[in-house]
């Protein structure tokens, strides 16, 4: 009696807690719909594409299924067909008596690890008819002819957000890990996940934005972004630091990195065994890097040319001061690259020498194909954009968070999605999910100027953008070129890269190609023996063709880098210590602007 007794209390005790669970996830869905109801995007929200690519699409098809039936008739017949012969398989199993899944040879993926994707009868036909149904949605778009090839790619990344977004894995009911959860935790998973959810959407302006990494896990100077230096000069626009000397000697002339203002520089600098700001100081060198403004609607009014002008050029004055040099090496990454490119271009214009050469990561200065990011790019979003920025005077972080995470919406929306409301996992504490979520704000007509002179007009490699009195073009860029490009780059594509540099005026140019992506493939330090890179020193023509005689090297290429920028540092001479000059030290590295948090 005491055995039946005890699993008597065991299960009133798990009755008790399921039912207390289900009492929270009441109260957590009323917060919920309080919180989705205080927000209105109004008429400035970024809605997504405009009616008129779903009204070319729909009278492409329309058309072809006027003038070519056959081939939609056969699209379906396809179709109808895969989907039968699995009913069929999945029903001949049954009937064998057998409570299994058919044969699965569908490729693998990611979402559907969990073994019962593939032997549970339930969710291996869940997961089959998905991925056959994803597949003709995606061979229909692909077939589909009367659009020119830009609506056409629009209309295949919006029909892959659809194919995402119902993806089984994304819904309780047939997600066999979250299911298994609930059960094992008698619910307490579902509270969880709820609370997670509901603390995501009163952050993110009553939207579905998942938290990517626990955002108490590191404290900037303390566990990242710990580099010795300091803050040696500072302006509305910027804080430039300057590291702190690891050798005896550096090289005569000091180096800049201007990282891009839509995220912050520390992703330089995550951790000692990561650090390119470590490793380049290591090197030898006097390395100065900008920290740029988190800028408030205050900062409405900031152009492209401000930060030419109070950023860069700035910057270049105070390092040659305090160096005592006349010139300088600088670094520009992803849109400082682009921004360095027109003050280079405003320098040939002047006559000013003050920089000997310029390197370029993942950087885009010919914007006629800006490979995936294109899709963001038509009308209907930068009018959006638009009407939003004169609304609020800047373009809140949450709206770039949103459309880079997009990009890459299985491993930044949908999967974090899963693991944080269904699974009631908390955030991970991983260093780069961390700084991909310390976003920030842009300038209110900086992004309009970007988005429309260059991105959609492309006005570098055009009639020229203006900047400050000049016209500035990618030809004017003269000084020693090196372009780092990283070959599964989605934010600037390589090939559109190397076309950039092509057009470049300067007649020594290198170009390399780096594996992985946007950060990886520019974080890649030589320990890791991680990602290779490619190497042709003939740049020019195709960037297939560059690639196809390109040579391969294993690991990094930060050391065969810094070979071509010693050739252009000069001699060695004792090392600088921030602080020594007539610039005193206004703060510790990382700074005070690195701080600063957009929406706090």
């Amino acid at each position: 009696m005491s055995g039946i007794e005890g699993e008597d209390g065991e299960m009133g005790g798990s009755l008790e807690r399921l039912n207390a669970n289900l009492a929270k996830m009441e109260e957590l869905s009323k917060r919920m719909v309080a919180a989705i109801s205080a927000h209105d995007p109004g008429d400035a929200g970024l809605q997504g594409p405009g009616k008129d690519l779903y009204m070319k699409a729909g009278a492409a098809y329309l058309e072809e299924m006027m003038t070519n039936p056959a081939k939609l008739m056969e699209q379906q017949v396809q179709y109808w067909g895969q989907t039968l012969t699995h009913f069929m398989d999945a029903q001949q199993e049954l009937v064998r008596g057998h409570l299994a899944a058919p044969e699965d040879t569908t490729p693998e993926d990611r979402r559907f690890s969990n073994p019962m994707w593939k032997t549970h009868p339930y969710f291996n036909f869940i997961k089959q008819q998905y991925l056959i149904s994803s597949a003709a949605i995606e061979t229909a778009v692909e077939e589909l002819e009367g659009l020119d090839a830009k609506d056409k790619q629009r209309v295949a990344f919006f029909s892959g957000q659809i194919i995402d977004l119902f993806s089984p894995t994304n819904y309780l009911a047939t997600n066999p890990d979250a299911l298994e959860r609930a059960v094992e935790t008698d619910g307490q998973s579902l509270v969880q996940g709820l609370e997670n959810l509901v603390r995501d959407i009163e952050t993110n302006q009553g939207e579905v934005l998942p938290t990517l990494a626990d955002p108490d896990a590191f404290k900037l100077g303390e566990n990242i972004g710990t580099a010795k230096g300091a803050v040696v000069f500072r302006n509305r626009m910027m804080e430039l630091i300057q590291y702190a000397p690891t050798t005896e000697t550096v090289h005569k002339t000091p180096l800049i990195i201007f990282p891009p203002w839509i995220n912050k520089f520390y992703i330089m600098d995550l951790k000692e065994q990561n650090s390119l700001i470590r490793w380049i100081v290591d090197q030898g060198y006097t390395l100065f890097v900008v920290s740029w403004k988190n800028p408030d609607t205050s900062y409405a009014d900031v152009a492209m040319e401000t930060y030419v002008e109070e950023g860069y050029l700035e910057a270049f004055r105070v390092a040659r001061e305090i160096c005592g040099e006349k010139q300088v090496n600088v670094i520009g990454y992803c849109i400082a690259g682009t921004t360095l490119t027109l003050t280079l271009a405003l320098l040939k214009a002047r006559g000013d020498k003050s920089v000997k050469s310029a390197t370029f990561f993942t950087t885009l200065t010919d914007f006629s194909n800006q490979g995936e990011f294109s899709v963001f790019l038509d009308d209907d979003f930068v009018d959006a954009i638009q009407r939003q920025v004169e609304q609020d005077g800047i373009l809140d972080s949450y709206y770039m968070s949103k459309t880079f995470s997009f990009l890459r919406a299985n491993d930044l929306v949908y999967g974090p999605a899963v693991r944080s409301y269904m699974m009631g996992e908390a955030p991970p504490a991983f260093d780069l999910l961390y700084w991909n979520g310390d976003s920030t704000n842009l300038p209110g007509r900086m992004a309009v100027e970007y988005l429309r002179g260059l991105c959609q007009g492309n006005a570098l490699a055009g009639e020229g953008f203006e900047v400050l009195g000049t016209r500035a073009h990618i030809s004017d860029v003269t000084v020693p070129v090196c372009a780092i490009a990283c070959e599964t780059d989605h934010i600037a594509a390589w090939k559109d890269s190397f076309r950039g540099v092509v057009q470049m005026g300067s007649k020594n140019k290198t170009f390399i190609l780096s594996e992985s992506g946007h950060i990886a493939g520019i974080v890649n330090p030589p320990s890791k023996k991680k990602y290779g890179h490619y190497t042709n020193p003939d740049v020019t023509g195709d960037a297939g063709a560059w690639k196809e005689a390109a040579q391969y090297h294993e690991g990094s290429w930060w050391p065969l880098w810094e070979v071509w920028l010693k050739k252009r540092s000069g001699a060695q001479v004792k090392a600088r210590t921030p602080g020594e000059s007539e610039y005193e030290v206004l703060a510790p590295a990382p700074g005070t602007y690195v701080l600063e948090r957009a929406g706090s």
